[in-house]
């Protein structure tokens, strides 16, 4: 999994497809990147999530790795979200899948033993958030640009009680209510003044100052610090592990409304005649 090292002894990460594979820079200190490509802006199509959940899995299982830095290699932005081609104009049985792996990954990512910080080096809306929300620390890039919420309200969706939960948790109840009824997208100083995000930096630190933060979680015992977290996140997991069959139905039932339906493909039409 780790590439050769290059003459300055750090290995280069490698690209494979959606997601750079993870490379074993500052492997000494026990960090891993991990940089999402999925050009143009990081959207979660089924393959991408599914081959992010098998990087994940190979950083989980190699005892090498204490902790993950995730970040962007599209210089648009960090994550899209929900790739609505994938809910749009596609069977039932399509969207099932799609939203159990959706599922799978927040689980796998809110539940992991490693340290995970997300250096947000781009705009990062709705589903985006997944990964900032289920990490342990966020930086945000000092950019206007670099809007950060979840926003599914104006789309005509809302999101899931799964990344409502973690939300609440991070910036409180009256909050979210705030912020997931009207769709906000937060600005770097905004974020930082609700708290959805941990610090916000200059783009061109942003890098630097995860690797700092980095160092001072693994100065922590990784055993009492797992075993915390875990009691933390827990309760919250559990909610959708539980509830995960009855979480698909509804996202099922809820997607293939006729009208649901239309809205997403007049909002890809439009999509499509900007880019045209």
């Amino acid at each position: 999994m780790r590439p050769s090292g290059g003459k300055s002894g750090r290995p280069a990460a490698r690209s494979v497809h959606g997601v750079s594979e993870v490379s074993a820079s500052w492997w000494w200190w026990s960090q891993a990147p991990l940089q999402l490509k999925n050009l143009p802006v990081n959207s979660f199509s089924l393959e991408f999530l599914t081959e992010l959940i098998i990087n994940l899995e190979k950083l989980e299982n190699d005892k090498t790795f204490r902790g993950i830095i995730i970040t962007s290699d599209c210089p648009k932005a960090f994550s899209a979200g929900v790739d609505l081609r994938e809910i749009c104009g596609k069977n039932p049985a399509h969207y099932t899948e799609y939203w159990k792996v959706l599922q799978d990954l927040w689980l796998r990512l809110y539940l992991s033993n490693l340290v995970l910080i997300s250096a947000i080096n781009g705009p990062c809306a709705a589903g985006g958030c997944l990964i900032p929300l289920t990490s342990d620390y966020r930086i945000l890039a000092d950019n206007p640009k670099c809007l950060i919420g979840l926003n599914e309200t104006r789309l005509g969706i809302s999101a899931p009680f799964w990344f409502k939960d973690p939300l609440v948790n991070i910036i409180g109840h009256r909050a979210s209510e705030h912020a997931l009824q009207l769709g906000l997208l937060f600005p770097p100083a905004e974020a930082l003044q609700v708290g959805i995000v941990d610090k916000v930096v200059p783009k061109d630190q942003v890098q630097s100052t995860a690797l700092s933060v980095m160092t001072q979680w693994l100065a922590i015992p990784d055993h009492a610090r797992q075993l915390t977290k875990n009691m933390i996140r827990k309760p919250t997991a559990d909610l959708l592990v539980k509830h995960r069959d009855t979480d698909i139905q509804n996202f099922v039932s809820f997607i293939s409304r006729d009208s649901i339906q239309k809205s997403l493909q007049m909002y890809l039409a439009k999509l499509k005649q900007n880019k045209d």
